[in-house]
């Protein structure tokens, strides 16, 4: 039998999560033409999932019973009668959005008008142990990684490519400089992506600890937004002749847009990837980046085209996504989504399914 996580509404995910177990496993023979039946053996979490459950959420209603999260990896058990990608047996990774993919193409980028119809959001997820997607809701998963690890790059990993490689012409490499963020999931990917390829990489944080760990992935220098409040200008300082940041992860929102333009060279790109600060703060008008010159580039994930390129770039620089300390069994998901939530992690909270 079965288990899994579903949310029963939105009245926040304390509430609303609930665990399910002795569900029946879908049979193989009931499968669509492009579906797949995974055995799940690990998931992780976002911060898009703290929100989803919840009245004011950007995205929408969902329709529930919903299983919830889309980061996970796991072995294929069947497929469908139509299914060409993938046999019984391979490794795979959850995409996030297969709807967008199968009207418009691999390539197609996502818009906000494709959250709604996101694992986790419009489609069942991957917390729980076995389940149902299509064809192009999966990718290969990395041979070189674990599945804990790669559990972790649906949502991310893809999302820090998009960012350092996803506009032509801009891709970041030797000579590039980076500033990311904070050590959430998208910032550490970020700073591990960018050292692969060569890149100089700025991190900031709140404590030493966490600066720490920063630098053993390959930040060059580490600055403490806590103890600097101009902490883009003294990040800027860093890069040659004070010259700017070729690329700049913004994940707070308005919190630290204006930190970011502090920041970023003359035709320099700000990707705005998140809205983890504080929500109270004064709206940064749009405006503000013609004083800087800068390109400022909003994004949700990737197409499925960037995440096999991105699992492609890990097995050849044999990357290992870092994780958060503690990892959580599938019983356990609220003390993640509790951790998470608090603000108490490294990078990406795991949780073991198998």
């Amino acid at each position: 039998m079965a288990r899994q996580w579903i949310l029963t509404g939105q009245e926040g995910w304390e509430k609303s999560l609930e665990f399910q177990e002795n569900v029946a496993i879908p049979s193989p023979e009931t499968l669509g033409l492009n579906e797949v039946l995974v055995r799940l053996k690990a998931a992780s979490i976002n911060y898009r999932e703290l929100m989803i459950p919840t009245p004011t959420n950007p995205a929408g209603p969902i329709n529930p019973p919903l299983v919830p999260s889309c980061d996970g990896a796991g072995t294929v058990e069947a497929i469908g009668p139509s299914v060409t990608e993938f046999r019984v047996g391979d490794r795979v990774l959850a995409h996030l959005c297969a709807p967008a993919a199968e009207a418009r193409g691999d390539d197609a980028p996502m818009g906000f008008a494709d959250a709604q119809n996101c694992l986790g959001q419009g489609s069942d997820g991957t917390l729980r142990t076995h389940g149902v997607f299509r064809e192009k809701g999966l990718v290969r998963a990395p041979a070189s990684l674990d599945f804990i690890t790669a559990a972790t790059m649906t949502c991310t990993w893809t999302t820090a490519w998009n960012a350092l490689f996803g506009l032509r012409g801009q891709e970041v490499g030797p000579g590039s400089w980076v500033l990311v963020q904070g050590t959430g999931g998208v910032s550490v990917a970020a700073l591990q992506i960018a050292v692969a390829a060569g890149a100089s990489v700025v991190a900031t944080t709140s404590s030493e600890e966490k600066a720490m760990k920063l630098r053993a992935l390959g930040a060059k220098h580490v600055v403490n937004y806590r103890t600097n409040k101009a902490w883009g200008e003294e990040a800027r300082g860093f890069t040659p002749g004070g010259r700017g940041f070729d690329s700049v992860i913004e994940v707070t929102g308005n919190e630290g847009l204006r930190q970011s333009f502090a920041s970023v060279r003359i035709d320099g790109i700000i990707t705005l990837v998140g809205m983890v600060g504080d929500s109270g703060t004064e709206a940064v008008p749009l405006l503000e980046s013609f004083f800087h010159g800068a390109i400022v580039r909003p994004i949700l994930a990737s197409s499925r085209t960037q995440f096999q390129e991105v699992v492609r770039f890990v097995d050849e620089k044999q990357i290992v996504p870092a994780i958060d300390d503690v990892v959580f069994e599938l019983a356990q998901v609220k003390d993640a989504y509790r951790r998470l939530e608090e603000k108490q992690h490294f990078s990406k909270i795991a949780i073991r399914i198998d």
